[in-house]
């Protein structure tokens, strides 16, 4: 939380980006153009002479979102569109949108995307993250819940809901952080990691929830004992609409989804499938967040960037599965070079504690486990995949005039 009393900060940071950034990159743009074959270019221009991105590169000229993604192969290009305009650093250092206060997609990101689903390197199988307690800290778990008491008198309440607590919080000590299918140094892997926590904090009341939404700790009326509760977040489903002949798609994966499952702790402290459904509860919470994800997106920027980078992963997998980068020889050095575009400088998440909180709903133990997965050929596979009645998408790509000419590699 950063606090702002009045608006006086994001105000100053506003006026300073006016007056720093060029006019029509403040513009607000409804589909603004990008080039990757011209951004490409200009990245390898400026290594060539000794030089790193500028800032309307590395912030790919203020793109909040994708929604489109355009072959050309007369003219040897590929485009991506979306909605842009100008930027600012809020409180906690992240890119948004002036007018929106929408996160910018960053160069960064991008390149991570492209580089994970090149053509003829081997991609992973799924990309995201895991949070979860080690199997000692979950036998802890067990050997503490056999000292709660079984019965408590009113007036003990308040002392049993604190031994609880700490000894919740010392038996499941810190969780271990898994990123794969990413490396783990990037700014994307550290938006799922913090997508997927602060998503748990909401869900026990750790957080106060960006809309209105009823969380899992305020709908829970009971809880079987020895279980842990897992969330994880993947793209919604039929996320792609494209044109019958694969030269152009549109992004429809507005939304994320979020899923849940119920886990057994057994004797060895390992997490063992329990087997159906969820609890209600559970249920409840995951079916609110996954409607109301959208208008979450708006008011909390890391659900945005969280599924600003879905959609970068899943628009990779496609054109990779297309062949686009092939179709037009294009071998992109400059976005796939690390050298060009540094993007594992920051220090890997690990560890983290694990989010625990107690409330008296009879007897109720709770700790949170889960994370993020997406498989981006699940998504792309062709039962997956819309195809746009003829003529919407060729109309919206022949409407894109070509890229100006000379260094220009965005434009409105």
């Amino acid at each position: 939380a950063v606090e702002d009393p009045g608006g006086r900060l994001a105000a100053e940071r506003a006026a300073a980006a006016r007056a720093a950034l060029p006019a029509d990159v403040l513009r607000p743009a409804r589909l603004r153009k990008i080039s990757l074959v011209g951004l490409d270019a200009a990245l390898k221009r400026r290594a060539a002479a000794g030089a790193g991105p500028d800032p309307i590169e590395r912030h790919l000229a203020g793109l909040t979102g994708l929604q489109f993604a355009f072959l050309y192969p007369d003219r040897g290009d590929i485009v991506i569109a979306g909605a842009a305009g100008g930027w600012r650093e809020d409180g906690l250092g992240r890119a948004v949108a002036i007018e929106t206060g929408q996160p910018v997609i960053l160069l960064e990101d991008l390149c991570v995307a492209l580089r994970s689903f090149w053509p003829g390197v081997r991609g992973p199988q799924s990309v995201g993250c895991s949070i979860d307690p080690a199997p000692e800290a979950l036998e802890r778990l067990r050997q503490f819940q056999r000292t709660v008491p079984k019965a408590v008198a009113d007036h003990e309440r308040p002392a049993v809901a604190a031994y609880i607590h700490e000894g919740l919080q010392t038996a499941l000590g810190v969780a271990d952080v898994r990123v794969f299918g990413i490396p783990a140094a990037t700014h994307l892997a550290r938006v799922l990691v913090e997508a997927d926590y602060r998503m748990k904090l909401i869900a026990i009341d750790l957080e106060p929830p960006p809309v209105p939404l009823r969380t899992f700790l305020g709908g829970l009326q009971s809880a079987p004992p020895n279980t842990l509760q897992r969330w994880w977040f993947r793209p919604d489903e039929h996320c792609l609409r494209v044109t019958e002949d694969r030269r152009a798609c549109e992004l429809l994966g507005r939304s994320v989804r979020l899923s849940t499952e119920d886990l057994a702790i057994g004797p060895d402290g390992r997490l063992v499938d329990r087997g159906g459904k969820a609890g209600a509860a559970a249920q409840a919470f995951a079916g609110a967040f996954t409607a109301k994800y959208p208008q979450i997106a708006d008011r909390s920027p890391v659900f945005a960037q969280l599924r600003n980078g879905i959609d970068l992963l899943v628009l990779a997998a496609f054109m990779r599965r297309e062949g686009w980068p092939t179709t037009i020889a294009w071998d992109a050095t400059g976005l796939r070079d690390e050298r060009t575009v540094a993007t594992e400088a920051l220090p890997p998440p690990r560890r983290m504690p694990c989010a625990v909180n107690v409330v008296w709903k009879g007897r109720v133990l709770l700790a949170p486990a889960g994370g993020v997965s997406i498989v981006p050929s699940e998504l792309i596979a062709p039962d997956r995949v819309a195809v746009a009645p003829a003529g919407t998408l060729d109309d919206q790509r022949s409407a894109n005039e070509p890229r100006p000419d000379g260094d220009r590699w965005w434009w409105d």
